[in-house]
């Protein structure tokens, strides 16, 4: 499984930084959704789940977390540390997010609206969807 990591190109001077993210250039999608996680209490694991066809931008814009990805067949952990990388998560790709900071903020930018049905909750059922079961 190709892990991608998007570095931003930050933009700074004596008043601080600023990242800016545009569709297309350096996103490889048309941002339709954006919503972030914060104040994850200690120990919590978000996500458990894969899109059938949403593809996502993670960002941990503030602190720090790691992303567990899993195709199916092989399973690696990305840490997210610094507010100008952010992770590509494809389709058919079952995630999980843990081991926040404290301080942490997690934002996503999303290809689609949200839809319940472009979901895969069941871990069972995504084996069966990406043909490993």
């Amino acid at each position: 499984m190709q892990v991608i990591k998007y570095m931003f190109q930050p933009h700074g001077d004596e008043r601080g930084q600023l990242v800016a993210l545009e569709e297309f250039k350096d996103i490889p999608f048309r941002i339709k959704r954006v919503y972030f996680m914060y104040d994850t209490a200690e120990g919590v694991v978000r996500g458990f789940h894969a899109h059938k066809q949403l593809e996502q931008i993670l960002v941990c814009v503030h602190g720090t977390c790691k992303v567990l990805l899993d195709n199916g067949k092989e399973k690696k952990v990305v840490s997210l540390e610094k507010p100008y990388e952010g992770l590509y998560v494809a389709n058919n790709i079952w995630r999980e997010m843990y081991d926040f900071s404290e301080d942490s903020v997690l934002l996503v930018l999303a290809s689609e609206l949200y839809d319940e049905n472009d979901y895969i909750r069941d871990y069972d059922k995504f084996l069966e969807f990406v043909g490993c079961k």
